[in-house]
């Protein structure tokens, strides 16, 4: 697809009409045909028919064609130019005049004469909105075939010498200049679903608007592309088309001095520009495919949207371009139903025979014309399922485009599904059809499954899992458990989630099995085809709950020892230890016990960029990324780590991909903007920051709404203290109490007073750099989240939040500068001292100094809260550690078992079995090392302390 038009600078440009007072006439004159007889040598006598925009004007007298090949004919007509009548300017931009060279052949007794066409001619009248008010044209003559077999006559060299006139200029030199002209050129849909056949009457069209004057969108309508099967890609150059229905002889169609031209993949705006992407488009060129390489134009008038926009109607083309980066473009398969042999009823005939078996979209990102200097857009675009929620997400149109041209297209009514079924066999695209149907169940059968067993997991993390000898729930129970989980699915966001991912296998099922892509003509069709829906969707939603509950799906290969959460939670340990070593080793235990884990690949991607290096890390990255190469995180590590490496042009594709197979993700486009700013190419950037800030208000306004509509039902969320949990209010009075250091108390004091107690901590305006500073941290691209803190501080009004000197000391501890990294903190503290990240934070900082007295205190700080910090285990780890070295073992045992029933591991049992060993509780210690040893078997720390047990029982006098 191509869109060439320049939109860039001061120019604001919009489809639109000049005021035109009175119609205008157009005067046509055709005064010879010259070389005739280079069409065919007997010609004797011909007239002319001048046709425009599907109406005949005219024809000439019959005139004798002279030995030369020559035949004056001097033939005048015209037709009028007015902004309200048929032929207004948008359709003078884009309709040639077509002229037609009948031949006419003797008459025979009691017959009339036998008029048969020769040629064709078209003239271009896009010169009458150039500033001009003639034009005198040769317009080459192409040869009719007599029959589909007939060979044309490629080297023909006839033509009409024809002059167009009007009284007056349609558009001034000055008018002309100050507008634009828009053109958008259709070339082909490649790598076509099977359904696409060439059984029957087809007729394969895709379509767009632009926003016209007034309140009205000019519809550009593609229709009648050609189904080629497999065979030699399209050449290059070739003619663009006429957007002319049916025409005699086909080298009429192709526009003068208008081409195709083509070039290398990487130079151009769509989706497939990658080099990996190379081969597939190769291929699918030379295979099926629907070409039409149809160009349609029309005039972009500056002045008369300078009104329009001042009185509120649409906006300009640079403004709605703006607002909505991407533009819809439909394509679609209009089939007609053989109704075969004998009577048909009323519903076979006409329109209802017609039906869309294929309804896609692309989207065309048009923000590229808006860069100064670009005039064109040429590219291949991913085309989707059409589903109207997703259009409106993206383009803010709210229905299809076919939908308005029903009449004029004469598509088939709503009720598709009320069609009669053809007694004859199947044909192949029948049958595609049906595979394709029988492909949705599957998908929606697979997301009820997969919803089940989410839903089943957040059940057993509020409610734990039910023991076979437990024996049964009481119905009580039960209800105050359902109340809970929806809670929690609700305020969470988690059940809108859900939905969302049932929402798409849905639609696939109406659009490919019940053949639904319209809206219904009333209230009845509509209730009467979900009645239907919902029998079958809960139908197959048992099925699949059967399968889940009996256990069909569950593999039989055995459980390994060490799950990968738990070796990912070892790998972190010896992380906060400086054991980078023995991080690397677990990273990489898990890598091996799952190979096809994505996550574990970027996990252990994201250890190689901040501690081993980037190469690494690189091919960590694109090796999840083979794994699934439409994964959205994948695609923007590896563009980060691109950037590291000073790989631009790598970087770029990666970013790029990421945004166009996630639109909606806010750190996509928020860290293509980075890369940009970082290139200097600040207008790309401050669009894809745009795009981002526009993304996340949506969201936020999604779960406004979600929690004011649970708040409604009475689902308000608690804000109760929770208890300590393990009775450790009576076992820490210290800790529960808190200790106020002088620090904290200045902190408390600097506050800001509220006027009225809150329930809890005001949670910070959300903002899509903190968004992305987010994901960056947990991947480890410091260099990166120094650019977004950068922005994050440019765009705050208050001025610097906790959580952007939270991350900011995070950065600076990375790069071991403690004193900076203090600095923040104390920031941190002064504007949130009821933080625990920042407490947390403070304790780390201290305990990496060894001052642990204070890292104790800010430790004990940090559990007292009600809220945990983001990373309690290292608190529990490290506090822990704290009391053993100053022999408060029953604190330390007490803080090891909390962090066992946080997160079980090796050092967290070890941490147990040391403090119960040291109070001479052996039979406890000997249990939490067994239970630390069957974890790992290989920490030598484990094994030391089992043998001073052993040691110890072996001491021991025997019993008398």
């Amino acid at each position: 697809m191509e869109v060439p038009a320049e939109l860039a600078g001061g120019k604001d440009a919009a489809a639109s009409l000049p005021s035109m007072s009175q119609p205008i006439p157009v005067e046509i004159t055709v005064v010879k045909a010259q070389d005739l007889k280079t069409l065919k040598s007997n010609v004797l006598v011909t007239l002319v028919r001048v046709e425009y925009n599907g109406e005949v004007l005219g024809d000439s007298p019959k005139t004798d064609v002279l030995p030369s090949g020559t035949a004056e004919y001097n033939f005048s007509t015209s037709f009028e130019c007015s902004p309200d009548g048929p032929n207004s300017l948008d359709v003078i931009v884009q309709k040639p005049l077509l002229l037609t060279v009948l031949e006419v052949g003797p008459r025979e007794k009691k017959k009339p004469e036998k008029i048969t066409p020769l040629g064709q001619a078209v003239v271009d009248l896009l010169p009458l909105l150039q500033g001009v008010r003639s034009l005198k044209v040769f317009a080459p003559l192409y040869a009719v075939p007599a029959s589909s077999s007939e060979k044309l006559h490629p080297k023909a060299t006839g033509g009409l010498e024809v002059t167009v006139s009007t009284k007056e200029l349609l558009l001034s030199a000055t008018q002309f200049s100050s507008g634009n002209l828009l053109s958008i050129t259709m070339e082909a849909a490649y790598s076509v679903p099977g359904v696409f056949t060439v059984e029957g009457q087809q007729n394969y069209m895709a379509c767009l608007q632009i926003p016209a004057a007034g309140e009205k969108e000019l519809l550009l309508l593609f229709q009648n592309g050609i189904l080629k099967a497999d065979g030699e890609k399209e050449p290059l150059p070739r003619p663009k088309n006429w957007p002319l229905g049916t025409i005699l002889a086909p080298g009429a169609l192709a526009i003068p001095n208008s081409f195709i031209v083509g070039g290398p993949y990487e130079d151009e705006d769509g989706d497939l520009t990658r080099s990996k992407d190379r081969e597939f488009r190769r291929q699918a060129e030379s295979t099926k495919r629907i070409v039409w390489d149809t160009e349609r134009r029309c005039y972009l008038d500056a002045a008369a949207v300078a009104v329009a926009s001042c009185i509120c109607f649409v906006p300009s083309l640079q403004k709605r371009i703006a607002e909505c980066h991407y533009w819809p473009v439909e394509l679609c398969k209009m089939s007609m139903a053989s109704g075969g042999k004998g009577k048909t009823s009323k519903a076979d005939k006409g329109d209802e025979d017609k039906q869309i078996a294929f309804h896609g979209v692309a989207y065309v990102n048009m923000m590229h014309l808006l860069c100064p200097g670009v005039k064109q857009i040429r590219g291949a675009f991913r085309v989707f399922s059409y589903q109207d929620s997703e259009v409106f997400e993206k383009t803010r149109i709210q229905h299809s485009i076919f939908r308005d041209l029903r009449s004029q297209l004469s598509l088939a009514k709503e009720g598709l599904g009320t069609s009669p079924v053809s007694r004859a066999a199947p044909t192949k695209a029948q049958k595609e059809d049906k595979d394709s149907s029988g492909t949705a169940v599957e998908a929606y059968e697979k997301c009820v499954t997969s919803v089940a067993a989410a839903i089943l997991r957040e059940y057993h993390e509020l409610f734990g899992k039910q023991l076979p000898g437990q024996g049964m729930i009481d119905h009580g129970t039960l209800e105050e458990q359902r109340r809970q989980l929806n809670y929690e699915l609700n305020t969470s966001g988690k059940y809108f989630a859900f939905k969302e991912q049932l929402k798409h296998s849905v639609v696939k099922i109406v659009r490919e099995k019940y053949l639904k892509t319209e809206a219904f003509e009333n209230q009845g069709q509509l209730q009467e085809f979900l009645s239907e829906l919902y029998v079958f969707l809960v139908g197959h939603m048992h099925i699949a709950l059967n399968k889940l509950l009996s256990g069909e799906n569950v593999s039989s290969t055995p459980t390994p020892c060490t799950t990968d959460k738990q070796l990912w939670l070892f790998a972190r340990e010896a992380e906060a230890n400086r054991d980078l070593k023995l991080a690397s080793l677990f990273y990489r235990q898990r890598i091996a016990q799952d190979q096809c884990s994505i996550q574990s690949w970027l996990d252990y991607g994201a250890f190689c960029l901040l501690h081993e290096d980037a190469t690494k890390a690189q091919e960590c990255f694109k090796k999840a990324l083979c794994l699934d190469p439409q994964h959205t995180q994948s695609l923007l590590l590896c563009g980060i780590v691109a950037v590291k490496l000073q790989h631009y042009e790598e970087a770029e594709i990666f970013f790029e991909d990421a945004c166009c197979l996630e639109p909606s993700s806010i750190i996509a486009w928020t860290l293509s903007g980075l890369f940009y700013e970082l290139q200097n190419n600040y207008i790309r950037a401050e669009r894809n920051f745009r795009e981002a800030k526009k993304l996340l208000q949506a969201q936020l306004e999604e779960e406004r709404r979600i929690l004011e509509a649970a708040e409604a039902e009475g689902k308000k969320p608690s804000t109760a203290p929770e208890e300590i949990p393990d009775g450790s209010a009576d076992k820490l009075p210290e800790v529960v109490e808190g200790v106020t250091s002088k620090e904290e108390a200045t902190a408390l004091q600097e506050a800001p007073e509220a006027p009225c107690p809150a329930p809890g901590p005001q949670p910070p305006p959300c903002t899509i750099f903190m968004k992305t500073v987010e994901f960056l941290m947990k991947v480890n691209a410091v260099w990166f989240v120094h650019k977004a803190l950068a922005h994050e501080l440019l765009s705050l009004q208050g001025g610097p939040t906790c959580a952007y000197y939270l991350a900011l000391a995070w950065t600076y501890l990375l790069q071991e500068d403690l004193p900076r990294c203090e600095e923040c903190v104390c920031e941190a503290i002064r504007i949130d001292p009821t933080n625990p990240n920042v407490w947390a934070q403070k304790g780390h900082l201290c305990y990496l100094k060894k001052d642990f007295d204070k890292a104790k205190n800010c430790y004990e700080r940090v559990i007292s809260f009600v809220e945990d910090a983001v990373d309690m285990h290292i608190v529990y780890l490290r506090l822990g550690s704290i009391y053993l070295e100053e022999k408060e073992y029953g604190r330390a045992k007490q803080i090891y078992l909390l962090a066992c029933d946080n997160s079980a591991s090796c050092l967290t049992w070890l941490g147990v079995g040391i403090a119960c060993y040291r109070m001479k509780e052996m039979e406890e210690a000997e249990d939490a090392l067994s239970e630390a040893n069957a974890l790992n078997n290989t920490n030598a720390d484990v094994w030391g302390y089992l043998t001073l047990i052993c040691l110890h029982v072996s001491a021991q006098p025997l019993p008398a």
